[in-house]
């Protein structure tokens, strides 16, 4: 029951984290092309690991969030009535580039069989 719980307050703060990042924080370091990719709250809500991803350079957009966490908490902690806010921990998430380089791996290995196959196709002639 408790995972579940979490489960739906995971996805409610990454709708909210995305809104008041996207609407309330004007920063300059932050990317447009940011998105909040996963929330995971902890057991006990004291912590959030809130997952970004960025098309580029990542580095300042992350400090920038990270230098406006109190704002961006106190914002969830308005708009989700919860007793304890849970602390944000803001992390890169590389889920996007470990799939692109899957897909690479994966489109190498189709070519390295086709050209296997190919080759013993020309030699049985």
């Amino acid at each position: 029951m408790a995972n579940r719980r979490n489960e739906r307050l995971s996805g409610e703060m990454k709708k909210v984290i995305s809104e008041i990042i996207r609407n309330e924080v004007k920063d300059p370091r932050i990317s447009e092309l940011m998105s909040v990719t996963d929330v995971h709250v902890t057991e006990d809500l004291k912590f959030a690991k809130v997952y970004i991803s960025v098309y580029g350079d990542i580095k300042p957009t992350l400090e920038a969030l990270r230098n406006a966490k109190g704002f961006i908490r106190r914002e969830v902690g308005k708009r989700i009535k919860l007793r304890l806010t849970p602390e944000l921990l803001f992390e890169q998430d590389n889920s996007i580039e470990k799939g692109f380089y899957m897909s690479n791996l994966i489109n190498k290995v189709i070519k390295e069989e086709a050209s296997r196959k190919a080759e013993n196709e020309s030699d049985d002639e």
